[in-house]
């Protein structure tokens, strides 16, 4: 069964009880409960346009909070008791919302009668919504999970590492979950490791440097990284590399250090334990609204700041000869190229052939640039780079490619800061501020990381309060 298939299959139901729901919701409401409200059933299905408005706008509703939440992401591998849960707690907040909305508009002379009706009301419609679309799902899951299972549903999966606890781990997972054998295609080897027993079990499809080929070529969606402690400093170089592959999932074989220190945390109580890595700290609701506060924010923003924005132009226009704004092409998200806008801070043609950073007493920088670097007002033509999406309020500072290719020699680590959006602002652009060379960089990394692996929408609001500061005072570097 293909992933769009499936996906649709899902929402085809979930539309059905979405709709059904508040089909039998509205008849119970104004016929069933109370038929002075319409002499007829007839009424209440040909005649009340409510009960065709709220479709229309539930409908709509149920799907994007279910998006929100993440439900349609991973389609693959549910787990029935998590899906109850999830289910049940966006049906609450769902039946809350349009509790709220739509409900509350009876008019009944007694008072006590009129608060039976409203919990009658919300019970009836939450366990409606509830049973017509858990009952489905159920269904759907545990038919999806027997056909992975019985491997008729699998996943191209590629083993990193050639020895014997390469080969111990491929034993252990074919032995626990033989289908998964077919959909194991091969093995990759390390660099001066010329241990290779894997090989009779496994087909050696080439070495790490190889990996990136390898992946697209077999369409691998699985990647087990199972190697010795002393190998592990080729997998830190690796791993930052993989970031583009974002159906990618990663698997990694828990040392002992790891179970003492409780990394290794799963679900699963049958097959071998393994720690599924990731630097996606946000939700997909996190980041849906981390994306619509950016929006508003920028939005407000650019009104606000209107004057400034006036005030930069002018100032810009009065101080030195060249045009107002400047743009360079950064690299963002997935390593892809874009344009970043400022106001111009130096004079024209600063920079020409070799790139060149700024310094604190660059002579390139003009005066009045002075000033709009140490308040960080240079930077705001931004929230038109942030709207575009090609930013995010927060998050690491895009450089340039001749810089990165720099930092990624000393640090190849860097490159996981491209698995999220550029950021108008940054952890290391607070406790750092600009890098004057490459070292600087590198040391400003180190911030930068540390937000990758604590990401959340309060650090965000702590960056931004500091940001505020730094601006209002004026003590940026």
């Amino acid at each position: 069964m293909k992933k769009n298939r499936l996906l649709c299959t899902y929402l085809i139901f979930d539309i059905l009880a979405a709709l059904c729901a508040w089909f039998l919701f509205f008849v119970y409401r104004k016929h069933g409960f109370d038929p002075y409200f319409y002499p007829s059933f007839k009424e209440v299905i040909f005649f009340d346009k409510n009960l065709y408005l709220g479709g229309a706008i539930i409908l709509p509703t149920w799907i994007l909070l279910y998006t929100l939440t993440g439900y349609y992401s991973k389609i693959f591998r549910k787990s029935r008791l998590q899906e109850l849960g999830t289910t049940l707690s966006i049906i609450l907040l769902g039946v809350l919302l349009f509790f709220f909305l739509f409900i509350l508009d009876d008019q009944v002379q007694n008072e006590d009668i009129r608060q039976i009706q409203l919990i009658k009301y919300f019970l009836f419609y939450f366990s409606l919504q509830f049973l017509l679309t858990y009952i489905p799902r159920v269904i759907i899951t545990s038919r999806v999970n027997k056909k992975i299972q019985t491997g008729q549903i699998g996943f191209n999966t590629l083993i990193i590492g050639s020895d014997e606890l390469a080969l111990t781990t491929y034993s252990n997972i074919i032995k626990q979950d033989k289908a998964a054998a077919k959909y194991i295609l091969g093995y990759i080897s390390l660099p001066e490791i010329d241990n290779h027993v894997l090989g009779t079990q496994l087909k050696h499809l080439g070495s790490i440097d190889q990996i990136q080929k390898i992946i697209e070529e077999y369409q691998i969606v699985e990647l087990v990284i199972a190697v010795q402690n002393g190998e592990e400093k080729y997998i830190e170089t690796l791993l930052p590399s993989l970031g583009q592959y974002h159906d990618l999932t990663i698997k990694i074989i828990p040392h002992t250090q790891d179970y003492l220190y409780g990394k290794v945390k799963t679900m699963n109580v049958i097959h071998e334990p393994l720690i599924t890595i990731s630097h996606n700290k946000l939700s997909i609701w996190q980041k849906s609204l981390k994306r619509v506060t950016d929006i508003i924010f920028s939005i407000i923003a650019i009104i606000l700041l209107s004057p400034v924005y006036l005030f930069l132009i002018i100032g810009v226009k009065l101080t030195s000869k060249g045009p107002i704004f400047y743009k360079q092409e950064r690299i963002g998200l997935h390593g892809k190229p874009f344009y970043i806008y400022k106001f111009r801070s130096m004079v024209v043609g600063a920079e020409k052939g070799t790139p060149q950073l700024s310094s604190k007493d660059d002579p390139r920088i003009t005066p009045f640039g002075k000033m709009m670097r140490k308040t960080r007002l240079d930077e705001i033509p931004q929230f038109f780079n942030i709207l575009k999406g090609d930013m995010s309020l927060v998050g690491p500072r895009p450089e340039r490619q001749y810089y990165i290719d720099q930092i990624v020699e000393v640090a190849p680590y860097y490159k996981l800061l491209h698995t999220i959006k550029p950021g108008m602002t940054s952890w290391g652009q607070v406790k750092y501020g600009y890098a004057e060379n490459v070292e600087q960089m590198a040391e400003r990394l180190k911030w930068d990381i540390l937000y990758l692996d604590n990401m959340s929408l309060q650090m965000d609001l702590k960056i931004l309060i500091y940001t505020a500061l730094i601006v209002f005072k004026g003590s940026g570097k």
